[in-house]
């Protein structure tokens, strides 16, 4: 009988273990992520997860899997809260598509922030770390420029617009100013912070996940992201207290620019909101609250 591939990443990593079991995870959409659980040849209990980034990652970037190891370890040597990377296989051996195992990070699976503020000041805190981080000249050469990326979304004009979330208002003013001159320095971003992609114990943020849309650019960029992240999870005064501290940990970014990167992040989701499998009560409260945010960035560009 031939052994299961996930027992065959088990033996090849961990020599001498049993694979016990293994769950998917939820909440990535762009990668494949696997708990797996087993027994070391010392009998004690351990877990991993195994990542599997998507066709559309793999085609932007077939090295993904190696790049994100060496992101991982980076973040951990600069004693950022990440999971350590174990091992990458792009060999196809064992698995249909190339995969990186890392760390398990125990963590509240059913979390409840008992207050909101201090997370969203937290939430800031973490992002500042991230940005204050020294980048040597081609460090991170494998990185795309988060800047190009939006170059690239705001050429792709669609035949019809995602009226439902003010595409072409959104394009238009976009279009007069592009591309914005760079005002702050190129840092280390996430590309993809929000509260979905960080641990938690109790009010505790103990972790950073899913570094598959890393880049380089403007703090700005992961800061709009954010924003409309936060509001979406946890409310306007969330948003606000994360704002605020943000800026309160980093005054020497510049942030007259910072409505028109919010507008790029509402770009983001422009067609591709009602593909995201929301309950429909939760999706109207997302559309809400992204026009009330597109809203305050046309109005903070009025008042420049």
């Amino acid at each position: 009988m031939q052994t299961p591939p996930y027992q065959q990443v088990i033996e090849k990593n961990f020599p001498g273990s049993t694979l016990l079991r293994h769950w998917p995870l939820k909440g990535g959409v762009s990668a494949e992520v696997t708990a797996l659980e087993f027994r070391q040849a010392d009998g004690q209990l351990n877990k991993v997860i195994v990542r599997q980034h998507g066709a559309a990652d793999l085609a932007r970037n077939p090295r993904i899997a190696q790049d994100e190891s060496l992101l991982l370890d980076f973040l951990r040597k600069a004693k950022l809260p990440v999971p350590a990377p174990y091992a990458v296989d792009d060999s196809r051996d064992l698995l249909d598509s190339p995969y990186l195992l890392i760390q398990y990070i125990e963590s509240d699976t059913d979390w409840h922030p008992a207050d909101l503020n201090a997370c969203s000041r937290q939430l800031a805190g973490q992002l500042a770390l991230l940005h204050q981080l020294p980048i040597q000249s081609g460090t991170f050469s494998f990185l795309p420029r988060q800047e190009s990326l939006y170059t690239q979304l705001l050429a792709k004009n669609p035949l019809k617009p995602d009226t439902s979330l003010g595409e072409a208002g959104i394009r238009q003013v976009l279009e007069t100013v592009w591309p914005l001159p760079e005002w702050n320095k190129t840092v280390l971003l996430h590309g993809d912070y929000w509260p979905g992609n960080t641990l938690w114990r109790g009010d505790r943020l103990i972790a950073v996940i899913d570094w598959e849309d890393a880049a380089l650019g403007d703090p700005l960029t992961d800061l709009a992201g954010a924003r409309l992240e936060v509001l979406w999870a946890w409310g306007q005064e969330a948003l606000d207290v994360f704002t605020a501290e943000y800026k309160r940990l980093m005054p020497d970014v510049r942030y007259d620019h910072l409505p028109y990167w919010d507008l790029c992040a509402a770009l983001r989701p422009a067609s591709k909101l009602s593909t995201w499998g929301l309950e429909p009560a939760k999706e109207q409260d997302m559309r809400k609250k992204h026009k009330r945010f597109v809203e305050a960035a046309f109005a903070a560009i009025r008042a420049q």
